[in-house]
């Protein structure tokens, strides 16, 4: 049976990329397959790093899936009530965040099971407590999103709890990692969950795009879902996000109360600030040195060298917002018209 691992990238985030597959190769197997699925059309950079890659990484290149899979979301978002015109007044033509759903390729994708991964995560610990369990369940995930289905669905439709029970909202997940097996979704069950969404879209969480989908679609059809968080003994679970300024480094991986994360996500870290950290630019986020250490571990001699006191991206982040937020209200009259 094949296993691998997913992940979803451009040139956008090639400096994220070449961390993700350095702690895979270093955690898991140098050898354990890797598919990465193309973002858009931006991949020269993504593609040369695969090709000087031994043969267990490879770029998804079935077409044919890759438009499916964006036709099944059009189909979707054209029945949400607002979504579109949200976007486009965002200046977004079209889906917000297409290249997104791609991942969905992974539900007929060589792997036979396998783990999605985003590109901005690196692979800290040991899978195989997330691939084992998909011999007793059809989903496998390891966060604690559940507390907060803000970022899944949209909480102020009143069709949510028609649509959705407090039980199965308590299945909620992160998008950004995931177990599963090919084929966990047959075309006559697409069909039918895009019947159903013509008069349940508005649930969906239009910022979240393929986030909110994933989900809908996994509690939807009712799928058994195991989320280690909630399944591991108290004293073996673990955080997961770099917004956990707790986690201790130890070498080369982290730790969250002496237990060694299995995987850390750089969740609400923009790409832009990999790329300028990598550019040179002494900017300072969690966890950082933990990715420079893996972004460079193949080629120490690239790696930038700083000069002075490094400076937050959340002061950056936080004056950005109140521009925004001052722009915003001084063109809202225009808006409203």
């Amino acid at each position: 049976m094949t296993c691998g691992i997913y992940t979803l990238a451009n040139d956008v985030v090639y400096d994220q990329l070449i961390a993700l597959l350095n702690s895979i190769a270093t955690n898991v197997s140098p050898d354990f397959p890797v598919c990465v699925i193309p973002y858009d059309n931006r991949m020269s950079k993504v593609v040369a790093e695969i090709e000087r890659r031994p043969s267990n990484v490879t770029l998804f290149s079935d077409g044919e899936a890759l438009d499916r899979w964006e036709q099944f979301a059009a189909d979707i978002w054209q029945h949400h009530p607002t979504a579109y015109d949200v976007w486009n007044l965002r200046g977004v033509s079209g889906v917000n965040r297409m290249g997104m759903h791609r991942r969905f390729c992974a539900f007929d994708g060589p792997f036979e099971r396998y783990i999605y991964l985003d590109a901005d995560t690196l692979v800290l610990g040991d899978i195989e407590p997330i691939l084992a369990p998909l011999d007793q369940v059809d989903w496998v995930v390891y966060d604690f999103q559940y507390k907060d289905p803000t970022h899944v669905f949209n909480v102020h439709s009143p069709q949510l709890n028609a649509v959705f029970s407090d039980e199965q909202l308590d299945k909620i997940f992160c998008a950004g990692m995931y177990a599963a097996k090919r084929g966990v979704f047959s075309r006559e069950q697409l069909a039918w969950l895009l019947e159903q969404l013509k008069t349940e879209a508005d649930v969906l969480y239009i910022n979240g795009p393929d986030q909110a989908i994933v989900n809908y679609m996994v509690l939807k059809l009712g799928l058994n879902i195991r989320n280690l968080s909630k399944c591991l003994p108290a004293n073996q679970v673990t955080g997961c996000c770099a917004t956990s300024s707790h986690f201790e480094r130890q070498n080369h991986y982290l730790v969250d109360d002496g237990k060694r994360l299995t995987y850390l996500h750089y969740i609400g870290i923009g790409s832009r600030f990999f790329a300028r950290l990598c550019t040179g630019e002494n900017l300072d986020f969690p966890y950082r040195d933990l990715f420079l250490h893996y972004r460079y571990l193949d080629s120490p001699d690239q790696r930038p060298v700083f000069q002075g006191k490094p400076r937050s991206i959340v002061d950056q982040e936080s004056l950005a917002k109140r521009f925004m937020k001052r722009l915003k209200s001084r063109f809202k009259p225009a808006l409203r018209r």
